[in-house]
């Protein structure tokens, strides 16, 4: 081990055994404002800032920031970098000393603990061990958009499709076609391809997967990699080696959004995602009835904790409009609505019960193509421009090389 300017080297299986923050962050020193309120929070925002060196992408949302701590107005910060080029961390280590400085931080600890790649490039076979933004295959994708439920049989599949499918067609009015990429992680359960009427086997370009390509946009899922009835047997360390695959070795290419629809719950594959891929942020979604609101509030405070904004709550079979053009609330009301409200997000849109969603997944044109005239496509419609407008608004925005 190195120690070398405030950046410790560290071989490869040094850096797993690091484990914890305590490895990799160095004595903490003041800051100038011990008057100013400091959290975790705070000391983030200001580390968005920093991009990582030759990228458009903040080390944030790379993952690279493994641990802030604050103590009696000390800031201590680590990092954990997965590079061959020696310029990186002396790089990264001057823009967060100066980031910090300008935000009235002076001479906070900084830490970072550096491992070579195991190879030039990953492979579909090899996986990948650690987050290495110079070999990323998201690096031209500008935000990632999880989508996620706490529990089965909400309807996330299916908003995740009708989503992707909504956003391609707003991003095509802007002449941006062929922008949107969904990624179905749901591995035990992977039902897009249906739902958005593909099937076969994806190309291999090199050590890159190529996404199939339906209604402008592009899909990857384990669905195209396993037979129809062949069910998905695996424990956690192949779901994830899976998931870290899917992350690093498709070719999205150039993508203003790419959808990730999660498995439902809380376990090892949505962790291991949520860690792997440089989240913009997530969309919880719902049911209107108690059992469904809570435990998709526990679903969402994963989020919160791995520092993943929680862009909203979506409430699917909210209703079902009547002929008379009531509304009958089969499974209660307000749900979603109080789920937001308790997280402290906002409500992204409230889908009715409609036959039509049902009959667009199982035909594979989604009711967003299917009637787009229809209430439900309208819905998805509105969260579509919203979320274009709240990630182009936001100041944490991952803008990437793409253009």
């Amino acid at each position: 081990m190195r120690l070398r300017h405030g950046v410790v080297e560290l071989p490869q299986n040094d850096l797993r055994r690091s484990g914890s923050i305590d490895s990799c962050l160095g004595k903490t020193v003041p800051c100038s404002n011990r008057n100013t309120k400091v959290d975790q929070d705070t000391i983030l925002k200001i580390l968005k800032k920093v991009n990582y060196p030759g990228f458009s992408r903040d080390i944030v949302s790379f993952g690279l920031v493994k641990g802030v701590e604050i103590n009696e107005g000390h800031v201590s910060v680590g990092l954990a970098v997965t590079t061959a080029d020696k310029s990186i961390p002396e790089k990264l280590h001057a823009a967060i000393d100066q980031a910090l400085k300008d935000a009235g931080f002076i001479n906070a600890a900084i830490s970072i603990s550096v491992a070579a790649p195991k190879t030039p490039a990953p492979s579909i076979a090899s996986g990948v061990a650690a987050h290495d933004p110079e070999h990323d295959a998201l690096r031209e994708v500008k935000h990632v958009i999880a989508v996620a439920s706490g529990k089965g049989g909400v309807g996330k599949s299916t908003f995740a499709v009708n989503l992707a499918c909504a956003l391609a067609k707003s991003l095509a009015t802007q002449g941006r076609v062929g922008r949107v990429g969904l990624l179905d992680c749901d591995i035990y359960g992977p039902s897009v391809p249906l739902m958005i009427g593909l099937q076969g086997r994806p190309e291999v370009d090199g050590d890159f997967l190529v996404p199939m390509e339906n209604f402008g946009v592009k899909v990857m899922s384990m669905g195209f990699l396993v037979d129809e009835d062949t069910p998905v047997i695996w424990r956690g360390p192949m779901i994830m080696k899976t998931i870290q695959q899917f992350s690093t070795n498709v070719a999205w290419g150039n993508l203003d959004f790419l959808i990730v629809d999660l498995p439902p719950g809380t376990g090892d594959a949505q962790l291991s995602l949520v860690q792997t891929i440089p989240l913009r942020g997530a969309i919880v979604v719902t049911t209107p009835q108690r059992a469904a609101v809570s435990v998709a509030r526990r679903g969402a405070m994963m989020f919160t904790k791995v520092n993943v904004p929680l862009l909203g709550i979506a409430e699917n079979m909210s209703y079902l409009a009547t002929p008379s053009g009531g509304r009958e609330n089969i499974f209660g009301e307000g749900g979603g609505a109080e789920a937001a409200h308790d997280l402290n997000t906002e409500l992204l849109g409230q889908l009715p019960l409609d036959p039509r969603v049902r009959e667009g997944g199982d035909r594979g044109i989604p009711i967003v193509l299917s009637h787009p005239e229809s209430i439900s496509a309208s819905v998805f419609t509105d969260i579509a421009r919203r979320l274009i407008e709240k990630v182009a608004s936001a100041p944490t925005a991952l803008n990437s090389s793409a253009t």
